[in-house]
């Protein structure tokens, strides 16, 4: 009996090996190790060696907590400093938990979507691996939560695509496509994710697809005379028409604030609703890598070529290669790379603008008081 108690305390001497046993993590959940004992625990291990499972297992963890910390922290404000701090996580190997992070807090936040597509936008003109992966679950999520009826995360994919779409992560057909499955048979719910989708995306389809926007809004309109949907249904059809008599100055495309990057940079991907793709879900569990090391020094040589070298951004060779300096630097140097505000905000206003009616009055009593109206000339004076 005294052996039995001692067998299930953690003996002293069984470091490191049986703290990393302990410290072992998976998608089933795990015991909380705190990170500066989990930080020691990964220098010991890399003095020992780098390639074994334990320290990989360990270098994910400290990847899943470090991406899920910065998703879940980003918002208008600290957009543009999130990126780079990303950036500096190995989004390669860390691609399916970034994808499982985003929408994970997008299903939990969907007020935050904007915030979201607009990180995936930036993303994506680095690393459009990610954009393309998480574009693949959320078609394959939305696809899967409309055949159960599951209306609030039909819902919430269908407004992450939206965003996607505004941001040109994903091509504008996609768009008029999931409208038109939604409308083809219309039901209560079904109207009722579009008539959201639609206000989500309406701004921009009023801009790249006119008549498609004018389709499905005679869809809506036959909706409403054909009277088989809920009275509070069709209150909300007559809304999306007063919100297109407007402009969708309520849903904007694209905030100014989130307008980061240059539509020239973009990567836009063309993948139908009714694709046939590969959600990668085994990225998202850990698996031991027999070339670690190379692929962390490949990881190495992106990062370095996205962010810029520190050496050459500070100019010197003074011993500035403390956390926060080197931090400040990748953020300034991410920044400089990337153009806030251009195209987008060119795109959506137009290039000319009407002129004002007090100055054509003024145009016009000008031309008729010198006889140009109407095609007729001020009479020559004939010499006597």
């Amino acid at each position: 009996p005294d052996d039995a108690p001692a067998a299930k305390r953690a003996r002293p001497d069984a470091r490191p090996d049986a703290r990393a046993e302990a410290a072992k993590v998976g998608r089933a959940g795990g015991i909380y190790v705190p990170p500066f004992k989990l930080a020691a625990l990964r220098r010991e291990l890399a003095d020992s060696d780098k390639a074994s499972a334990e320290y990989q297992r360990l270098s994910w963890e400290a990847l899943r907590k470090g991406i899920n910390g910065l998703v879940n922290k980003v918002n208008v404000g600290n957009i543009r400093s999130i990126v780079p701090e990303l950036l500096e996580l190995n989004l390669v190997r860390g691609r399916g938990l970034l994808c499982r992070a985003l929408m994970k807090a997008q299903l939990a936040s969907p007020g935050f979507t904007h915030i979201y597509a607009a990180l995936v936008a930036v993303l994506n003109t680095k690393l459009p691996e990610n954009g393309e992966l998480l574009l693949k679950r959320v078609l394959v999520g939305f696809r899967r939560a409309y055949k159960r009826r599951d209306k609030v995360v039909a819902t919430g994919f269908a407004t992450f695509l939206a965003h996607l779409c505004n941001h040109q992560v994903a091509h504008e057909l996609v768009a008029l496509q999931l409208l038109t499955v939604l409308l083809d048979d219309p039901t209560d719910d079904s109207v009722e994710i579009a008539v959201s989708f639609t206000k989500a995306v309406g701004q921009l389809l009023d801009q790249v697809s006119p008549r498609g926007l004018l389709a499905v809004f005679e869809r809506f309109r036959g909706i409403l005379h054909e009277g088989s949907i809920d009275k509070r249904v069709q209150y909300t059809i007559e809304g999306l028409f007063a919100a297109r008599k407007a402009g969708f100055a309520d849903y904007p495309a694209v905030p100014e604030e989130l307008d980061l990057v240059e539509r020239d940079d973009q990567v836009t991907f063309e993948l139908a609703l009714d694709d046939k793709v590969d959600r990668e879900e085994g990225l998202d569990v850990f698996k031991v890598d027999d070339d670690y090391e190379a692929h962390e020094a490949a990881w190495t040589e992106i990062k370095r070529e996205i962010l810029g070298d520190d050496d050459d951004a500070s100019g010197d060779d003074d011993d500035d290669d403390d956390a926060a300096s080197s931090a400040a630097l990748a953020a300034a140097a991410c920044a400089s790379r990337i153009r806030f505000g251009a195209s987008f905000r060119c795109f959506r206003s137009p290039s000319v603008r009407p002129p004002n009616p007090m100055d054509v009055k003024k145009l016009i009593a000008k031309r008729v008081s010198l006889g140009f109206s109407r095609g007729m000339r001020p009479a020559k004076t004939s010499a006597m």
